[in-house]
């Protein structure tokens, strides 16, 4: 089943509804929180970072002062969130670069501090600033395949192709609602489609089985 605007808006106005009008899956208090938050998520949970920046954050409130750290300091305390020595030298960097200026806000200026990939980009892009911003995750991609939006599973693929085909006022929310949606529902293994608010536009439901 191809994207259609008129089927993407009705799926959207359903998650919408159903979704709280906040949604934010790092803990963070500060922009600049949440740029090193979003850089010690790759390639972990949202859980293991959350776990480990509420020390951080109060041992390293800003940009100077985590610039200016032990880089042993800091590889103990996110050691669990796996990557510890490259993560512990992007963070730094990056701090470096922002007590000597603001947050970038373009893609391509974000995309040349130390450790931010696409991903991070738009969360910072969507979150900070309000921009659009398709932020294609593990549960974005899943869900965004599953209901026939995209046939790529290659993530800047997928941010590419729905860019051009989401109105720019939807594309931070759908991302975070779809994100939601399979965390509390589409999982990878057995996807809770009973329980689903879009169940009813989503062919892996409404097909009958191969």
């Amino acid at each position: 089943m191809a994207f259609t605007l008129d089927r993407f808006n009705r799926i959207y106005d359903i998650l919408d509804r159903a979704s709280p009008r906040e949604i934010s899956f790092l803990n963070y208090s500060t922009p600049f929180q949440l740029v090193i938050a979003v850089i010690l998520s790759a390639r972990t949970t949202d859980l293991q970072v959350n776990a480990i920046t509420e020390e951080l954050f109060i041992r390293f409130p800003n940009p100077q002062a985590l610039a200016d750290a032990d880089p042993n300091e800091i590889e103990q305390l996110i050691h669990p969130v796996g990557f510890f020595h490259q993560k512990s030298g992007y963070i730094r960097e990056t701090a470096a670069e922002l007590s000597k200026k603001p947050i970038p806000e373009t893609m391509e200026e974000l995309l040349r501090l130390p450790g931010v990939g696409r991903k991070s980009a738009n969360v910072i892009l969507g979150a900070l600033f309000g921009k659009p911003a398709v932020i294609v995750d593990t549960h974005f991609a899943r869900v965004a395949y599953r209901l026939g939006w995209t046939s790529h599973i290659r993530p800047e693929r997928i941010e590419k192709e729905l860019k051009d085909l989401i109105p720019p006022q939807k594309q931070y929310r759908i991302s975070m609602i779809v994100n939601l949606l399979g965390r509390e529902h589409c999982f990878s293994r057995n996807p809770g489609c009973n329980k689903c608010p879009v169940a009813a536009h989503c062919p892996r439901f409404t097909s009958p089985p191969a």
